[in-house]
């Protein structure tokens, strides 16, 4: 954990008090210059970004390494974004990693398919880098926040 930095107001910022330096991105898009794109958006982040080049490929990733964030594209070879999304949330081991479905789509109709596969959040492209980078931070820190309330909850039971 990093040390905290008081603001003006002498409170502890929840950035202080998170270290996201441990903590990891999957980005998955089948188009090199997205990926590459989206990899330098997130560099902003602080954390650990990982590729993935299409949905078999992320799962691949995911059973190795489970990210602390998944941004995903919807349209991909193989296997789709809503058919990767929709494993991950079906899995007890990886249904709560935040997913965020990234796509040129923009129809209501896909907003609502994403949000059935049990995505967090949905951006469309062209995606905006502060919009990117704001809502990876906001959910890696509730990803973290819910892994520290998990642990406490776990050791609260033990000594109970």
């Amino acid at each position: 954990m990093t040390s905290p930095n008081p603001s003006p107001a002498g409170e502890v910022s929840l950035d202080a008090q998170m270290d996201v330096a441990a903590a990891s991105i999957l980005v998955v898009d089948d188009h090199e210059q997205n990926l590459e794109l989206l990899q330098a958006y997130l560099e902003d982040v602080g954390c650990r970004v990982r590729t993935a080049r299409d949905g078999v490929e992320a799962m691949a990733e995911i059973d190795i390494e489970p990210p602390d964030l998944l941004i995903l594209d919807v349209m991909m070879p193989r296997m789709s974004g809503f058919q990767v999304c929709r494993q991950i949330k079906a899995s007890p081991k990886t249904r709560d990693i935040p997913v965020v479905m990234v796509t040129a789509l923009s129809d209501v109709g896909d907003v609502e398919r994403a949000v059935e596969c049990g995505a967090d959040d949905f951006l469309t492209k062209p995606v905006h880098k502060l919009e990117l980078v704001t809502r990876a931070k906001s959910l890696l820190r509730y990803r973290l926040l819910k892994r520290q309330f998990d642990a406490l909850s776990r050791d609260g039971r033990k000594s109970g």
